[in-house]
C-alpha cells in the first residue's frame, strides 16, 4: 500500500497490547478541570494586555471571534473523541481518516501546540514569579530570570517549574489530574477577585474609540499585526487547551459520556470567563497604557495602577501557584501524542513503554519535560506564542476535516455525540482557522513552513519506513 493511503482501521484502534495500554482513571470532573486548566492560564493573565495594545477595546471582539471558532472546533472534537476513544487526539483521528502522511504532519504540528505552548506558559509563569521576587527584595541577577531571546542568559524560574511539573506527571495521571482541580479553583478565584475590584473603576468612556486600529490585520512598523484580526491571531493562544481533553480518551472511564462533558463544558465555561475578564480589563484601563506597558502580568499591573496593591500581590501569588496546571495539562497532552506516535512506529517504539504500576509513559514524559525546559530557558514569550498558535490551528482544521469526511464515508457508524449542523460548524471551524492563520505575522508563517519541511524530511528518512503499517503491508 502506498504510504499516502495507509490508514489505521477505526475498528482496530482499541486493539492495543496490554503492556502498552494506558490505565483508565479519569472521570468527567477531571476532564473538565483538564480543559479549564489548560484554557484558563497564561493567555488570559498575560495576553489580555497584548491584545488590547493591538486592537484597543475591540480586543473583546478578538476574544469573541476566537471563542466562536473554538466552539465549532470543540463540537468537532467531541464527535471524533467519542467516535474514536483512543489516545492521540487530532493525530489519531487523522491517521484513521486521512492517512499516515497527513497524520504525521498533524502530529509534527502538535509539537508546536503542546511543547512550545508549555514552554510559553513556563515563561509567562516566570514573569509573575519575577514580580513576587522583586516585591520580596530578593537579589537574583536579571540575567538568570530571562532567556537568551529576552536579553538574559537563562530563565531559571521557567526551568524550575517545568521540572516540577514533569515530576508530578511521572507520579501518575489521576494524582496529577486531582491536583489540577485544586489549582484550577485557585486561579478562577484570582480572576473573580480581579473582576470584583477592577469593576469598581469601570469607565465606559475608555471604549472610545472602540477599534482604533481597524477590524482587519494591518502590519505595523514593529512587525506586529494590528487590528481585531491581528489581535485575534495572538489571543487565540488563550483559548485552546480543550483539545487536550481528547488526548485523555484512552485513560477515561466511560469515554462516551465523559469526553463530551469535558470538551464542550470546559470550552463554554472558559469563553464566558474570557469575555468578562477582557471587558473589565479594557474598561478599567486605557488601551494606550497597555500598548506602552511591557509588563508580563497585565491584570496585576491594572490592580497596582488602581491602588489595589495587596490584591495585585494576591493575584500574582495565585498565578504563580495555579498556572503550573496549564503546563501540566499541555505536557500531559504532548507526552500522549508522542507516546501514540511511538506506539505506531513513527517514533522509536521503545519510547512507548508504560510503567508497570503507575500506568503512565514515564520515559516519554521525561523526554517531553527536558525539551520544554530547554525551550523555556532560552526563548522569548512572543516568539513562542505565535508558533504555538499556528500548530493548534492546523490540528483544528484536521479534526473538522476528519469529522466531515467520516460523515460522507461512514454516515451510518454509531455516534454518541453528533456535531450540530455539521456542514455549517465544520466549514466555520476550517475557514475560521485559516482566517486566523493568515492573521499571524509572515515570519511566523515562514517558520511554520520550515518546521514542517524538517518534519517531512524526518518522515521520509525514518518514519515512513519504520511505521507499523509499513512493516505489516
Amino acid at each position: 500500500m502506498a504510504f499516502w493511503n495507509r490508514r489505521r482501521s477505526l475498528d482496530a484502534l482499541g486493539d492495543i497490547e496490554e503492556h502498552k495500554r494506558l490505565k483508565q482513571t479519569l472521570s468527567w470532573p477531571h476532564l473538565v478541570a483538564l480543559g479549564v486548566g489548560a484554557i484558563v492560564g497564561t493567555g488570559i493573565y498575560t495576553l489580555t494586555g497584548v491584545g488590547a495594545g493591538l486592537a484597543g477595546p475591540a480586543v473583546i471582539l478578538s476574544f469573541l471571534i476566537c471563542g466562536v471558532i473554538c466552539a465549532c472546533a470543540a463540537f468537532c472534537y467531541a464527535e471524533m473523541a467519542t467516535l474514536i476513544p483512543a489516545a492521540g487526539s487530532a493525530y489519531t483521528y487523522t491517521y484513521a481518516v486521512l492517512g499516515e502522511l497527513l497524520a504525521w504532519i498533524v502530529g509534527w504540528s502538535l509539537i508546536l501546540e503542546y511543547t512550545v505552548a508549555a514552554a510559553a506558559v513556563a515563561v509567562g509563569w516566570a514573569g509573575h514569579a519575577e514580580a513576587l521576587i522583586v516585591a520580596a527584595h530578593w537579589s537574583i541577577p536579571s540575567e538568570l530570570m530571562h532567556g537568551i531571546g529576552s536579553g538574559g542568559l537563562i530563565n531559571l524560574p521557567a526551568v524550575f517549574i517545568a521540572a516540577v511539573v514533569t515530576g508530578l506527571l511521572i507520579m501518575g495521571t489521576r494524582e496529577s489530574a486531582t491536583l489540577n482541580i485544586v489549582l484550577v479553583l485557585i486561579k478562577l478565584a484570582a480572576l473573580v477577585l480581579f473582576v470584583v475590584l477592577a469593576m469598581q473603576s469601570f469607565d465606559p468612556a475608555l471604549f472610545k474609540p472602540f477599534a482604533p486600529f481597524g477590524y482587519g490585520a494591518t502590519a505595523g512598523p514593529d512587525g506586529k499585526n494590528y487590528g481585531v484580526l491581528g489581535a485575534a491571531a495572538i489571543v487565540f493562544f488563550a483559548f485552546y487547551g480543550f483539545d487536550t481533553v481528547s488526548t485523555a480518551a484512552e485513560e477515561t472511564i466511560n469515554p462516551a459520556r465523559n469526553l463530551t462533558i469535558g470538551i464542550v463544558g470546559s470550552m463554554a465555561l472558559c469563553t464566558a470567563i474570557y469575555i468578562v475578564v477582557a471587558t473589565i480589563a479594557v474598561g478599567a484601563m486605557s488601551y494606550t497604557q497597555f500598548s506602552q506597558s511591557h509588563d508580563a502580568a497585565p491584570l496585576v499591573y491594572i490592580l497596582q495602577s488602581l491602588s489595589h496593591g495587596t490584591a495585585a500581590q494576591i493575584v500574582a501569588a495565585a498565578v504563580v501557584i495555579a498556572i503550573p496546571s496549564v503546563i501540566l495539562v499541555l505536557m500531559y497532552g504532548q507526552s500522549r501524542i508522542f507516546f501514540v506516535m511511538a506506539r505506531d512506529g513513527l517514533l522509536p517504539q521503545r519510547l512507548s513503554t508504560v510503567h508497570k504500576t503507575r500506568g503512565t509513559p514515564v520515559l516519554m514524559t521525561t523526554l517531553t519535560g527536558i525539551v520544554v525546559m530547554i525551550m523555556a530557558a532560552t526563548m522569548d514569550l512572543s516568539q513562542i506564542v505565535e508558533l504555538a498558535n499556528v500548530g493548534t490551528l492546523t490540528a483544528f482544521i484536521a479534526v473538522a476535516t476528519c469529522m466531515l469526511v467520516l460523515r460522507v464515508r461512514d454516515p451510518n457508524r454509531p455516534r454518541v455525540f453528533r456535531t450540530p449542523l455539521p456542514w455549517v460548524v465544520g466549514p466555520i471551524c476550517i475557514l475560521g482557522c485559516l482566517y486566523l492563520a493568515f492573521g499571524l505575522p509572515s515570519l511566523t508563517q515562514h517558520w511554520f513552513l520550515l518546521w514542517n519541511s524538517i518534519g517531512l524530511a524526518v518522515y521520509f528518512l525514518y518514519a515512513m519506513h519504520a511505521s507499523r503499517l509499513a512493516k505489516s503491508s
